[in-house]
C-alpha cells in the first residue's frame, strides 16, 4: 500500500468519478484506475462498485476511507512539522475566534506569539462558534477560541477550557428593575425589545435559552446582526442585548447592567481536531494562549 494510492482512492471516493478524480490529482484516468486496482489487489477486496456509470463504495471502501484520510492528514502534518523545524519554509497557524474574543483575548496572545516567532504566518478568522467548529472539522483552521455549548462540543474536537465570563445587559437608557442592587433579572427583559445576533452566534443561543428557561419568548427589535452591528443598534436605541462585558468597555454610549445571580455565564475553550496532530507552530500558540489566561 502506497501513499499516492490512498490519495487517489480518497479523490475517487469524494467525487465518485474516475475521470474527475484523475484531473484533481493530476494524472491520467488510466493511470489512476491502474493504481486503484493495485491497491485493491494489495488489500484483497474491491473498494468501489461500478454499475452503469455510478461509482459507490463497497463495505471495504467505507472502512478504508476515514483511515485513509487520517493517514494522509498525518503525513501532511508530519511534512509541515519537519519543514518548520529545519527551516525549509515558514510555519503557519490558522486561528479562529468569535468576534468578542478576536478583539479582546486574541490581540495580546498573538502579540506574544509574534514576538517569539516573527517568521510564522498568522491567519485569523472571525465567526460564530458554530461556524468555527465547522471550519475546524473541515481542516480550514488549526485552533479556535469558541464558546462551549450547553450540549457539549462535537466529538471530533479536543477542547481545553480557559475561562468563564458573565454576560451583561447593554442598553442606552437605564432599565427598570425591582432589585435594590440595581441588577436585572432575566424576567425583567420580558417587555424589553432585544437586538439579536445572527444564526451561528453562541450569544444568540445563550440569550434565547436564558429567556425561555425564564418562561418567556423574547420580543426581537432587530434580528441577525454581527457584533459591531448589534452594539451600534443598541447605541441607536433600538433595543437591548446580552453581550460580554469586555466588548462594551470602549463604547461610552452604552450602559452596562449586571444580571442578578445566577446570571448568564459562558465558558470559553480553545479547540482543535483530536484526530490531527498539531504542528509545532500550532502547539506553541496553544501553549502561549494557556499561559496567558492562567
Amino acid at each position: 500500500m502506497q501513499l499516492h494510492q490512498l490519495k487517489y482512492f480518497v479523490a475517487v471516493a469524494e467525487v465518485r468519478h474516475f475521470t474527475q478524480a484523475a484531473d484533481i490529482v493530476g494524472i491520467t484516468q488510466p493511470s489512476l484506475s491502474k493504481q486503484i486496482h493495485a491497491l485493491e489487489d494489495t488489500l484483497g477486496a474491491p473498494l468501489f462498485e461500478r454499475v452503469r456509470g455510478n461509482i459507490t463504495l463497497t463495505v471495504a471502501g467505507e472502512v478504508l476511507l476515514p483511515l485513509a484520510k487520517r493517514i494522509l492528514a498525518d503525513v501532511e502534518t508530519a511534512t509541515r512539522e519537519v519543514q518548520e523545524l529545519v527551516g525549509l519554509r515558514r510555519g503557519r497557524v490558522r486561528l479562529g475566534a468569535t468576534p468578542s474574543l478576536a478583539t479582546s483575548l486574541a490581540p495580546p496572545v498573538l502579540r506574544r506569539f509574534r514576538d517569539a516567532h516573527p517568521t510564522v504566518d498568522l491567519r485569523v478568522e472571525e465567526g460564530g462558534s458554530q461556524d468555527l467548529v465547522r471550519d475546524l472539522l473541515r481542516g480550514d483552521l488549526d485552533l479556535a477560541l469558541i464558546i462551549m455549548p450547553a450540549h457539549g462540543t462535537d466529538p471530533g474536537l479536543r477542547v481545553d477550557p480557559i475561562l468563564t465570563e458573565s454576560l451583561v445587559v447593554a442598553s442606552v437608557d437605564p432599565l427598570p428593575t425591582a432589585s435594590p442592587t440595581g441588577e436585572l433579572r432575566i424576567t425583567d427583559l420580558r417587555d424589553q425589545p432585544l437586538v439579536m445576533f445572527r444564526e451561528g452566534y453562541d450569544l444568540r443561543d445563550a440569550t434565547l435559552q436564558a429567556c425561555r428557561e425564564a418562561g418567556f419568548e423574547p420580543t426581537l427589535s432587530v434580528d441577525g446582526g454581527e457584533m459591531d452591528a448589534v452594539l451600534s443598534f443598541v447605541e441607536a436605541g433600538l433595543g437591548v442585548a446580552l453581550v460580554p462585558g469586555i466588548v462594551v468597555a470602549r463604547r461610552p454610549g452604552i450602559r452596562v447592567t449586571r444580571l442578578a445571580p445566577p446570571g448568564v455565564r459562558r465558558t470559553i475553550v480553545v479547540a482543535r481536531r483530536h484526530d490531527v496532530v498539531p504542528t509545532h507552530a500550532g502547539r506553541e500558540l496553544r501553549r502561549i494562549l494557556l499561559d496567558y489566561v492562567h
